[in-house]
């Protein structure tokens, strides 16, 4: 089969960094289903992009669609055709309707029946003329999160385009859109690549982009300013730290990188680390240089989109930049500093949280009291209680800094540095930090008792608050990242293996906002609402952790108010799934679990066993509830499913020497309930009814 390679480049304005990535994986996607549909054979799909293209090629695109048949059932054999073969009307009439001669039509046996078909063969077009029509649908198919509309078009797009190239080997593959015909002719850099550049042949674009000073591939282009950090880095004596996000942001930013180190005035590294780095990073986008011991070196190194030329310049330019943002960052400092910390908390008064829960003190107010509930229940000594307590009262006075003003991803961390400077203590500030972690996935979680208290404090009254005013997620919506609350809740309790009850939580921070505001939602409401939030949490991260979704199912079902208990009840049924005791522990619970579900009550009346299987069961059922109770006691979850297991030759005794469903309604409920006991035994760790029976097992019904 002929094949050539297939080139789509869409060429506009600079589009922001975070817009490329998800725009090549859409075009990939787009792309790939189109061609299949349209049976157009391919090889390799290859997507690329600088903030000014979005590129599709597609290796070994075939020259010709393949051909489609059709086989269309028409009426049974014996209506289309009468004894003496002779067509009906009915055949007829079905291959006029179907475009073919009556004489083209076979038969072929659908079960005992014979039915006439049509079979009609349509030819493939040439790719040409198919991708004539699919590129505009591949354009118009990709979706930005602002799209824009320029002129007087209906287009939407991330920015303006300006070019659009499309070629199959070294035909020009013709179609409009935006008030653009597609053609060949494409642009280098913006700077270093002067006027039009004509690409021959597909194949060649590649070699063509380079001479127009244009890296294409984004994979490429990292590679090129990682090794360029690197080596900058070690020239200064220092290193850099891998930063993913940031490096994936300048690859997105730039069409010919050139990393380049420049320096900034040592006076600075008296600040606190993050307020050099944060300008540096966040604002500027540069990688700060640290030394073998990871302190900062006055250095930093930035992504140019050029060459060489004016190197110095640029340097320059980058340099005065960050002078003036630290100039300000020192300023910041020392204003700030002049005023201690809890002089601030005062101020938190004026500053609205959420206008419906009441202001940023308010929210303190509330933090006192659940940091003070939470003490209790974890036992904490006094000094520690006074600790958190004093962290808790603090805790936001750092919103009112000019740092944090200026720059709010500071949030915390200038918490903790006003607080050492105002002479707290450390337990304190580091409290101050901790309280805000973990904020986004796989950050790091507080580890010292204060601060996992504050925190697990200050995200369920964000919870509970939002919830009670009926604010909750809603498909991507989320702006109180209340889904990261959550989340964070459950990684300090898991990871720190802390006991504590949930909904417990949950009440203690519904009564810190009752008489206060008004809260459209009883309390109970709040409890269940919040409950099945925490369960979807619990799925993502059991699952994510390796267990199968029928052990997270059967855990959950069976209660998760202690999260850590969950955790080490789902870790102990996924063990005890590849033991022996499993089936036996599966069967009885079944067996048991199926007769008994409607069944109210556990309680047995021993005077009404009658039968000694019954008996025997009853007997063994009060030693294993003990043992399992004790097992229990101790977090022994493996040891209760274990002592589950002796039940099951009672249990296979008792259905095969006992009819349950008999006559005398109080015997009946009595073995009832007998059987109830058996069932509910399991619910301390699980809910075995929702576990699915590895293959091979034999279950009963």
């Amino acid at each position: 089969m002929h094949t050539q390679d297939f080139l789509l480049e869409i060429g506009m304005e600079e589009i922001p960094a975070r817009f490329l990535n998800p725009a090549l994986e859409q075009l990939k996607e787009l792309a790939v289903n189109l061609l299949r549909e349209n049976r157009l054979p391919f090889g390799e799909i290859k997507t690329c992009g600088t903030p000014r293209r979005l590129v599709l090629y597609v290796y070994n695109l075939a020259g010709v669609q393949e051909s489609l048949i059709q086989e269309v059932k028409g009426p049974a054999v014996k209506v289309a055709f009468n004894p003496a073969g002779e067509p009906t009307r009915a055949a007829l009439g079905f291959a006029k309707s179907q475009g073919v001669d009556v004489s083209q039509l076979v038969v072929k046996n659908l079960g005992p029946v014979e039915y006439v078909f049509a079979v009609k063969r349509q030819e493939g077009r040439p790719a040409t003329e198919v991708l004539a029509g699919l590129c505009p649908s591949l354009i118009a198919g990709l979706h930005f999160p602002k799209p824009m509309r320029w002129g007087t078009l209906e287009v939407r797009f991330a920015r303006p385009i300006r070019w659009l190239v499309a070629l199959y080997g070294d035909q020009v593959i013709d179609f409009s859109y935006a008030g653009l015909r597609s053609g060949r002719i494409t642009y280098g850099h913006r700077f270093l690549s002067q006027g039009p550049l004509e690409i021959p042949h597909a194949s060649k674009y590649f070699e063509v982009m380079e001479r127009g000073r244009v890296v294409v591939d984004p994979e490429r282009r990292r590679e090129m300013i990682w090794n360029q950090v690197k080596e900058l880095a070690a020239g200064a004596g220092g290193q850099v730290v891998p930063d993913e996000e940031l490096l994936t942001e300048v690859t997105n930013l730039v069409e010919y990188p050139l990393a380049l180190c420049g320096s900034f005035d040592e006076s600075f590294l008296q600040l606190p680390a993050e307020v050099l780095v944060t300008p540096m990073r966040e604002h500027q986008r540069y990688f700060p240089v640290r030394d073998a011991r990871g302190k900062l070196l006055p250095r930093f190194i930035a992504i140019s989109n050029g060459n060489e030329d004016y190197l110095d310049t640029i340097r320059a330019g980058n340099e005065k930049v960050l002078r003036a943002r630290l100039a300000d960052a020192a300023f910041f400092w020392k204003e700030d500093l002049a005023i201690p910390l809890a002089q601030r908390v005062e101020a938190l008064k004026k500053v609205v949280w959420q206008e419906s829960l009441g202001t940023v003190y308010d929210k303190v107010e509330r933090l006192i009291g659940l940091s003070r509930y939470l003490a209790r229940v974890f036992a904490v000594g006094e000094k520690e209680t006074e600790q958190v307590l004093r962290a808790a009262y603090l805790a936001k006075a750092d919103l009112v800094t000019n740092m944090v003003y200026e720059f709010p991803e500071l949030q915390g961390v200038m918490g903790r540095e006003y607080a050492l400077a105002s002479g707290e203590d450390p337990a304190v500030a580091r409290a101050i930090y901790e309280h805000y972690l973990p904020r986004f996935s796989g950050d790091e979680l507080p580890v010292s008792t204060p601060g996992r208290i504050l925190s697990l404090a200050d995200k369920m009254d964000t919870l509970v608050g939002c919830f009670a005013i009926g604010i909750e997620p809603t498909g991507s919506q989320d702006p109180y990242g209340l889904r990261r609350q959550a989340l964070g809740i459950c990684h300090i309790c898991l990871e720190g293996e802390l006991v504590l009850s949930l909904r417990g939580l949950i009440e203690q921070a519904y009564e810190q906002y009752r008489g206060r505001v008004e809260l459209k939602l009883r309390r109970e409401q709040v409890i269940s609402h919040l409950m099945d939030f925490f369960a979807q949490r619990l799925k993502g991260i059991f699952a994510d952790r390796g267990l199968s979704y029928d052990t997270v199912e059967a855990v959950l079902a069976a209660g998760f108010d202690d999260l850590t208990g969950a955790w080490q009840r789902a870790q102990a049924v996924e063990a005890f799934r590849d033991e022996p005791h499993f089936e036996a522990v599966l069967t009885a619970f079944t067996r048991a679990h199926n007769l008994s579900r409607k069944h109210g009550s556990t309680t047995v009346d021993p005077a009404v066993l009658v039968h000694p299987a019954e008996v025997a069961l009853y007997k063994k059922l009060k030693e294993v509830q003990e043992e399992v109770a004790r097992n229990l006691a101790a977090r022994d979850y493996r040891g209760a499913l274990a002592a589950m297991a002796s039940l099951r030759p009672g249990v296979d005794q008792f259905f095969d020497a006992v009819m349950v469903m008999v006559d005398d309604e109080k015997i009946r409920n009595n073995r009832l309930s007998l059987l109830k006991g058996v069932a509910t035994l399991a619910l301390g760790v699980a809910d075995l009814s929702k576990l699915v029976a590895a293959p091979g097992d034999k279950l009963y019904t």
